[in-house]
C-alpha cells in the first residue's frame, strides 16, 4: 500500500509577517516588482493586501526598478560577460520599463563593452576546433556572439577587424 505523508497546511501570512518577509527579501539582493509579486504569491498574500506590502516597500526604498535595472545590467556584463542585446531582452521579460532598461545600460560603458566582445571573440576562437573553414567559423564565431546578446553590427565588426 502506498504511503503518503501528511503535508503542512499552507500558511497563509498576514499583512505585517508578509511585509517582514519581503523586506528581508528585497534587503538581501536587488528585487523588481515582478519578482516581489511572485514572492507574496508564494506567501499566499493576495489582493488588496499585496499592493500595500508593495506600496510599503516601495515608499520604503526595498523596491527601485531603476536600481534593479542598474544592478543586473552590471552585474550581468561584469560576471557573465552578456550583451547588450541579452541584458534588455531579460530586463524586459521582467516589466521593467524602457526608461529603466536605458539607465540600466547606461552602466556598461562603451569602451569596456568592445573589449569584452573583443576577449569573448578570442577567446571563443581558441576553442574552435582547428581545420575549419573559415567562413564557417567566422559564421559560428558571430552566432556564437549573437547568443551572448552582442548586435550584429559590432560582433562582424570585431571579426573583421581580428580578422578570425
Amino acid at each position: 500500500m502506498y504511503y503518503k505523508p501528511k503535508q503542512a497546511p499552507k500558511v497563509v501570512y498576514t499583512r505585517e509577517q508578509a511585509l517582514e518577509a519581503l523586506q528581508h527579501y528585497c534587503a538581501y539582493q536587488d528585487r523588481c516588482h515582478q519578482e516581489a509579486r511572485q514572492k507574496l504569491r508564494e506567501l499566499r498574500c493576495f489582493g488588496h493586501e499585496a499592493e500595500e506590502v508593495i506600496c510599503d516597500l516601495i515608499a520604503e526604498k526595498y523596491l527601485d526598478d531603476e536600481r534593479f535595472a542598474r544592478s543586473f545590467a552590471r552585474g550581468k556584463f561584469k560576471i557573465k560577460r552578456w550583451g547588450r542585446m541579452k541584458i534588455t531582452r531579460e530586463l524586459k521579460q521582467r516589466d521593467i520599463s524602457a526608461y529603466c532598461i536605458k539607465k540600466g545600460l547606461s552602466e556598461i560603458e562603451e569602451e569596456d563593452y568592445l573589449k569584452t566582445l573583443e576577449d569573448e571573440l578570442l577567446r571563443r576562437d581558441r576553442a574552435e576546433k582547428p581545420g575549419l573553414h573559415p567562413y564557417l567559423k567566422r559564421r559560428k564565431l558571430a552566432d556564437y556572439m549573437f547568443q551572448r546578446g552582442y548586435e550584429s553590427y559590432l560582433t562582424w565588426e570585431c571579426i573583421n577587424r581580428l580578422e578570425l
